[in-house]
């Protein structure tokens, strides 16, 4: 193939005048047109049963992973020595980045499965795990109770979570791209993002309605398990619900293409399910080093301003935990409510144009921003956390459709997972606890506006330098219209115009 490639970079153009017929007789062999039979042409009730799955699935996930978050100060207090407040709140916040350690262990175990035996399936396990890891945190006893093993079992749970969540996101983002068509990507994929905003809303409503009706001792003693065993019934809803689906037609193609002859036009589909780590560190590094760049540029904002920020609020502006929770849970809605309009604006536009918006908002607004949130009143602070959110919003409506597009079939839901989860370790969860850190040890509570400044610096050079992807077949996999009539038209379009 490579020396074919040179033939024709060298090839003389004089000969290439003369013979015409010939070339384009060569070129047409090496990359043969696709045949009707080629082309995935989706059924919109699939695909809407596919994404309401995956994203009701996330939420779930996101639901058990965002509890955490906001009981982060009641964590600290029933786990943790008693003593320094802010050993407590570091401890608790250590114990929130523990999980994302093993994160990238768990991508690099469930997304080469995912590769190899389907996506379906390791969603289902990753609902089971995270399910179970929730459950188990809500009733381990206390530190007053059992002393050391305490902080040792939430720690080891924590770990489960994880390990759980490594296989998620990789997973469900690769579920909806495969599902979705070409032109919708960006549509579609905005629903996982929308089930993560509602699985942290969901969290925050729950832990703001316990707080507001049991009080802080209550919380305390035994109220804030509520939250974590809750976990368990959602969990077998969420399983029942990826249970139910059938693989996506991606995966199908390529199972199909290893077990079968393809025909020539069907070159274009990936051959092999080996999900191979070696691979994809050998032949997907430029990529993997992108995909990272992109997602700690995405995490730090996202972790910031939905995980990190209700804290901030309490610890270092003196704000009632239930006010800081009510401002993000509105905030949260308003950016749901936009989500899909961005994942349009991304199908119309382009992915590169709404993240490079993301990016420059956070550049350009975090200080802004974040003067106006230590104004303390109830308009200041919603109007600094919009702006931050509006700025989010333009990544969490692209990210879903982009990060997928990345990397070819056989290796995409590997690839996407150990790429994310490293990101997500590096940069994501331990972003609370290098925040904090760094207001305990400089004196400044603008450390949240740099720190994301400098995430949006990274992520500005990580959009310049990728592909446009809006609109194009996914890599390794043939084109994915909505209609018979749209595949007739690219098939057509291909055929050479009738010489006369």
């Amino acid at each position: 193939m490579a020396a074919h490639e040179e033939l024709d970079a060298e090839a003389d153009p004089e000969a290439m005048r003369r013979h015409r017929t010939l070339f384009r007789a060569a070129n047409r062999r090496k990359n043969p047109p696709l045949r009707r039979t080629d082309i995935t042409v989706t059924d919109e009730a699939a695909v809407k049963r596919a994404v309401k799955a995956a994203s009701l699935g996330n939420a779930m996930e996101w639901f058990d992973f965002g509890i955490y978050s906001y009981l982060a100060v009641t964590i600290g207090h029933v786990f943790f020595p008693s003593g320094n407040e802010t050993a407590q709140l570091i401890s608790s916040f250590a114990t929130f980045a523990v999980s994302f350690l093993v994160r990238p262990i768990g991508g690099m175990v469930f997304g080469p499965m995912g590769d190899k035996i389907g996506r379906k399936k390791v969603l289902a396990l990753t609902m089971i795990l995270m399910a179970i890891g929730t459950l188990a945190i809500g009733l381990i006893p206390s530190y007053a109770t059992i002393g050391f093993w305490a902080p040792v079992l939430l720690i080891f749970f924590r770990l489960v979570q994880g390990f759980s969540t490594g296989g998620e996101y990789g997973g469900a983002s690769t579920f909806i791209a495969e599902y979705a068509p070409d032109k919708r990507r960006g549509y579609f994929g905005s629903f996982l993002e929308i089930g993560t905003l509602a699985g942290y809303t969901g969290a925050a409503g729950l832990v703001l309605i316990l707080n507001t009706a049991l009080g802080s001792d209550a919380m305390d003693s035994w109220g804030w398990r509520i939250p974590f065993l809750v976990a368990g019934p959602l969990g077998l809803v969420g399983l029942y619900l990826r249970l139910k689906l059938d693989e996506t037609p991606a995966f199908q193609k390529m199972e199909d293409a290893t077990f079968h002859s393809a025909s020539e036009g069907a070159a274009t589909v990936e051959t092999t399910a080996k999900g191979d780590l070696a691979k994809i560190f050998r032949q997907h590094w430029p990529t993997l080093i992108l995909c990272i760049a992109l997602v700690g540029a995405y995490n730090v904002t996202d972790y910031m301003l939905l995980s990190y920020m209700p804290t901030y609020l309490s610890d270092e502006l003196g704000y009632d935990d239930s006010h800081g929770l009510l401002i993000l849970i509105g905030t949260m809605i308003v950016l749901m409510l936009i989500m899909n309009q961005v994942g349009r604006l991304s199908d119309r536009f382009g992915r590169k144009p709404l993240l490079m918006t993301g990016m420059v908002g956070f550049l350009v607004i975090s200080v802004p921003a974040f003067l106006l949130i230590k104004q303390g009143s109830l308009l200041a602070v919603s109007a600094g956390m919009l702006l931050l959110g509006l700025s989010l919003v333009c990544l969490l409506g692209t990210m879903s459709a982009t990060l997928p597009a990345l990397f070819p079939t056989s290796v995409r839901y590997g690839s996407l997972s150990v790429g994310y989860n490293l990101s997500a370790s590096l940069f994501g969860g331990t972003a609370p606890l290098v925040i904090t850190s760094l207001i305990s040890i400089t004196g400044t509570d603008m450390v949240p506006a740099y720190y994301s400044m400098a995430a949006a610096l990274v992520g500005i050079i990580a959009v310049a330098c990728m592909k446009e992807t809006a609109q194009q077949p996914l890599s390794g996999s043939p084109p994915s219209v909505e209609s018979k009539e749209e595949a007739a038209e690219l098939v057509e379009a291909q055929s050479p115009s009738p010489r006369f």
